[in-house]
């Protein structure tokens, strides 16, 4: 590890002050928003059948846990913030590290953090109307384009800037409340699953009939198209490996985080979709984007809808969360080794966080709800996700040669086939989604090639490495 651009004095490293169990609820409290919530009904649209719907979160969560076993070798190699980011730089240099942090940065965290503010907006709005994007509260023109404020706006940037000030406020400060929601969201879900089998009893199973198509099975784009869905519902899994820096033990708390975190998060996925199919018949299920209150209306009766209505919003809150605690820590890795902003590699004095990294994305963030551009960048850039999965999946092939020498606490299981099947997975989905949408495909690409030129502009106005204390032997 390096510091570049940072002061003597100011250079400071961060806190082990993360545990297993917190650890665990972070990888769970990543994934787990608003997605198992609203993703069924799309995937229903593309795979009519039960079987093939519960197919595809049964595979998209045994990827998720390759995944995981992949990376938890790279986060026990390298346990630094960043995660991806440092394993590709080590692997394939700083360019290709860059990229990634560019477009996590500006488009995937930005984007992702901003879409869940305005869904936790949304499902706000429902319960307090008010708050709704119903009610205009001024319209500004700019640059020949009118931009419409609502309430909405102003819940969404709300909820981001609190939940920023709350994690720029330490550590533990952020994981403390990651937790509490974190427990409150599983407690409920798990209530829903056990409620929702019971009542969904009465009717025999009948919405489970063809369980399999009985005719001609989907395309395999269609396949494809749903598998994105999932994997983009199961994504914020490798958010431990960003904070592994921050992480007590990360020989050992790293691989068991991420692989007790992710086969949680399968099991309750697929619960939830077994009492969707009970409760709902494909036909009803297709298209329908709140899947999970349409079924809980079903189970449980009108009455339900509100309260499965601030259900899903304190899920979307939380995953929020989550994502503001991991996300910034991929910028201060950047920072740090001189590729981004070099205020951002500063860690907070009283706070030991890089507390200008959270509040940089925690503005932008920000500034993208206002925009309304934030769901077209998820949308071009989603599919490019899987691609740097599987880019982190070939470094590991690529890192077991060039370090060889370097100890290894965890060894990710059934090496190579395991990687090799995630990395061959996510080209597969990455080739799909090509063939279906190229238009998307090729503006997705573009965006994220737009690094490229940033990173000549970052890489000549860089200075020369500084020599800072390793993190990596302070367990």
């Amino acid at each position: 590890m390096t510091y570049k651009n940072i002061p003597a004095s100011e250079r400071r490293l961060l806190e082990r002050r993360i545990g297993l169990a917190d650890s665990v609820f972070l990888v769970i409290g990543a994934v787990f928003g608003s997605g198992i919530f609203l993703t069924t009904g799309v995937i229903a649209a593309r795979l009519p059948s039960p079987g093939l719907i519960w197919l595809m979160w049964v595979a998209g969560g045994i990827l998720t846990i390759i995944g995981a076993l992949t990376y938890a070798e790279l986060g026990a190699l390298y346990p630094e913030s960043g995660g991806p980011y440092i394993y590709l730089r080590e692997a394939f240099g700083d360019a290709a590290a860059f990229v990634f942090g560019w477009a996590f940065f500006w488009i995937i965290s930005g984007g992702g953090v901003a879409a869940l503010a305005m869904g936790f907006a949304e499902y706000a709005g429902s319960l307090v109307p008010p708050l709704s994007a119903a009610h205009v509260l001024a319209s500004v023109d700019l640059f020949g384009r009118a931009f419409v404020i609502h309430p909405g706006h102003l819940v969404a940037v709300a909820s981001i800037l609190l939940l920023t000030a709350l994690n720029a406020a330490g550590i533990r400060t952020g994981v403390r409340f990651q937790n509490i929601m974190t427990i409150g969201r599983l407690a409920a879900l798990a209530l829903f699953i056990i409620l929702g089998l019971a009542a969904a009893s009465r009717l025999a199973g009948a919405n489970l009939n063809p369980f399999f198509p009985r005719g001609p099975w989907p395309a395999w784009p269609q396949f494809g198209a749903a598998f994105l869905a999932v994997i983009w519902t199961y994504d914020g899994w490798y958010a431990v490996s960003c904070t592994a820096e921050e992480v007590r033990s990360p020989s050992r708390t790293i691989p068991l985080s991420l692989v007790l975190g992710t086969a949680a998060v399968l099991v309750l996925y697929l619960a939830a979709n077994i009492v969707y199919s009970m409760a709902l018949s494909v036909n009803e299920m297709s298209g329908v984007i709140r899947i999970g209150s349409q079924a809980s209306k079903v189970l449980f009766g009108p009455q339900a809808a509100a309260l499965f209505t601030g259900f899903i919003a304190l899920s979307i809150l939380g995953c929020l969360s989550a994502n503001i605690l991991f996300c910034p820590r991929v910028a201060f890795a950047m920072s740090r080794d001189g590729l981004f902003f070099s205020s951002l590699a500063r860690i907070h004095p009283l706070f030991g966080v890089p507390s200008l990294a959270i509040a940089a994305q925690g503005v932008w963030a920000a500034l993208l709800c206002f925009t309304g551009t934030y769901g077209a960048l998820i949308e071009f850039v989603s599919f490019a996700l899987v691609l740097f999965f599987a880019a982190t999946g070939i470094a590991l092939f690529v890192l077991r040669r060039k370090a060889a020498d370097r100890p290894r606490p965890f060894r990710t299981w059934g090496y190579p086939v395991i990687p090799a099947v995630f990395v061959l997975a996510n080209l597969g989905i990455f080739a799909a989604v090509i063939a279906a949408r190229p238009g998307a495909a090729a503006i997705g690409l573009g965006l994220v090639l737009s690094g490229l030129p940033a990173f000549a502009f970052w890489k000549r106005v860089r200075r020369g490495p500084v020599p800072a204390a390793d993190p990596r032997g302070r367990e």
